[in-house]
């Protein structure tokens, strides 16, 4: 726990109060959208490398679904196709996920921080050379106070959160239709899918409700940074794909 506080949640509160001295109209709420953004563009190559593997797994997928209509109910058979298939196609299935594992010691820090607000107690784990404000103002905009919950912010990440979900699937590719369990296995993963993405909308805004307002500011700054960030990654994607058919075509 002391290498935790140490090395990431110290460092984070310092970084945090350090921004909202040096930005102007004194308002906590800038320094977290600050900070939010500054972590967020830190972390931008793993996220990015997350981003293009779940794009490069989505463009996959008819191929799977090919080897399981072609091996049915043979798992040994099939498990040894999907292995050549992204060996074939240098894709890794789990480099989705261990960029956001490595972020997450992040993310909890920068909860903590939010979580246990700004009193003198806190101030005084202020490093030597970052200057006390004595008082931090918690009011967003005049208006929002960012120790309490807020229903509009958490309204707004609920929002903001099925439009990065629904961009995500908008990128999936049609899938053929076959009559074999695997088929039926996808079927049911789609419709998950498509039900995660209201599901976890309502969830948000329902945690949100209960968060205080500098978490759920937080919670929204990150995701209209990542709905950016896919953005981005995914107009590369199309543009090296672009490229690619050119040169294929004038070989």
């Amino acid at each position: 726990m002391n290498i935790f506080y140490t090395f990431l949640l110290q460092p984070i509160f310092n970084l945090l109060v350090f921004l909202y001295n040096i930005i102007p109209g004194a308002d906590v709420g800038f320094a977290i959208i600050a900070l939010t953004i500054l972590i967020k563009v830190a972390l931008w190559p793993l996220m990015s490398s997350s981003l293009k593997s779940q794009k490069a797994m989505q463009e996959l997928q008819p191929k799977l679904d090919a080897l399981k209509a072609e091996h049915g109910t043979d798992k040994e058979a099939l498990s040894k196709a999907m292995m050549k298939l992204y060996q074939d196609e240098k894709v890794n299935p789990l480099a989705s996920c261990l960029p956001i594992l490595i972020q997450l010691p992040v993310l909890i820090a920068l909860y903590q921080v939010l979580f246990h607000g700004f009193d003198a107690t806190a101030l005084n784990q202020l490093y030597v050379f970052i200057k006390n404000p004595g008082d931090i103002n918690t009011i967003f905009l005049g208006l929002i106070d960012l120790e309490k919950n807020n229903l509009w912010l958490a309204v707004l990440a609920g929002v903001l959160q099925f439009f990065q979900t629904r961009m995500l699937m908008q990128r999936q590719p049609p899938k053929a239709v076959a009559k074999t369990e695997g088929a039926k296995d996808e079927s049911m993963l789609a419709s998950m899918n498509k039900s995660m993405m209201y599901m976890m909308p309502i969830m948000t805004v329902l945690i949100g409700m209960k968060l205080p307002g500098g978490l759920t500011l937080y919670w929204v700054t990150v995701t209209v940074f990542s709905i950016v960030q896919q953005w981005w990654v995914f107009k590369g994607k199309a543009r090296e794909a672009g490229e690619a058919g050119k040169a294929e075509k004038k070989s």
